[in-house]
C-alpha cells in the first residue's frame, strides 16, 4: 500500500463512519460508545456536572476525516517528502478534531440537561383518547408533556369503552400502559 492509499482509506474510513453516526442519529442506531480518559487531559463541562473527554468517537472519526483528506492531497498534489505531509496531514487532523471537540463541549454540552422524575412522570396528567379504548381492551391516548406531543397504549381503569376524543385523567402507568378514568369521572370525584 502507498502512501496515498493509505490517506485515502483513512479520509473513507471516517467519512464512512461519520455517515453512519449520521443516519444512526435519525434512526436511533447505536453501535456503542467510546470514552477514553487520560490522567490530565482536559474535558469539556457542560450542565449538571457533564463532561466528555476530548477523545470520543465524533473527534476519532473528524481526525481520520481531516488526516487522510489532507494527506492524501498533499501526498498526491503537494511534492513534499513522506515525514512532512505525515507532521502537516496530523495537525490538519488535530485541528479538525479540536475544532469539533471546541462545538461539542462549548456550545452543544452547556444545553444538555437530564430530564428529573417529574418531569417525566405521566400520572395525574390530563389526556385525550386518540383510539377509542375497548371494553376490557386498549387504546391510546395523546398528551404533551415537555412541549411535545407524546402518544401512549391506554386502558380504563374501570374496565368500561372510552371514545375517542375523550378526555381522561392518567391514573397511574405500569408496564408501558397508561391507565386512565374519564376526567368527567374524576372531576365529580372531586366535588
Amino acid at each position: 500500500m502507498t502512501w496515498e492509499g493509505f490517506y485515502l482509506f483513512c479520509f473513507a474510513l471516517g467519512l464512512c463512519l461519520s455517515a453512519i453516526a449520521f443516519v444512526g442519529g435519525f434512526s436511533h442506531f447505536h453501535i456503542g460508545h467510546l470514552h477514553m480518559h487520560h490522567a490530565g487531559a482536559g474535558h469539556g463541562q457542560g450542565g449538571n456536572g457533564q463532561s466528555i473527554s476530548p477523545i470520543n468517537g465524533f473527534t476519532l472519526m473528524i481526525f481520520l476525516c481531516w488526516f487522510g483528506g489532507t494527506g492524501y492531497l498533499l501526498e498526491r498534489y503537494g511534492g513534499f517528502v513522506v515525514p512532512v505531509v505525515l507532521v502537516l496531514s496530523s495537525l490538519a487532523g488535530v485541528a479538525g478534531a479540536a475544532a469539533i471537540f471546541w462545538f461539542l463541549a462549548r456550545v452543544l454540552l452547556p444545553h444538555e440537561r437530564a430530564l428529573t422524575a417529574e418531569e417525566t412522570a405521566t400520572a395525574g396528567m390530563i389526556a385525550r383518547v386518540s383510539a377509542a379504548i375497548r371494553d376490557h381492551g386498549t387504546g391510546e391516548i395523546l398528551f404533551t408533556q415537555n412541549g411535545g406531543r407524546k402518544f401512549a397504549a391506554a386502558r380504563s381503569e374501570n374496565g368500561l369503552p372510552i371514545p375517542r376524543d375523550t378526555e381522561v385523567v392518567v391514573m397511574r402507568y405500569e408496564q408501558g400502559i397508561a391507565w386512565v378514568r374519564r376526567w368527567d369521572e374524576v372531576a365529580g370525584d372531586l366535588k
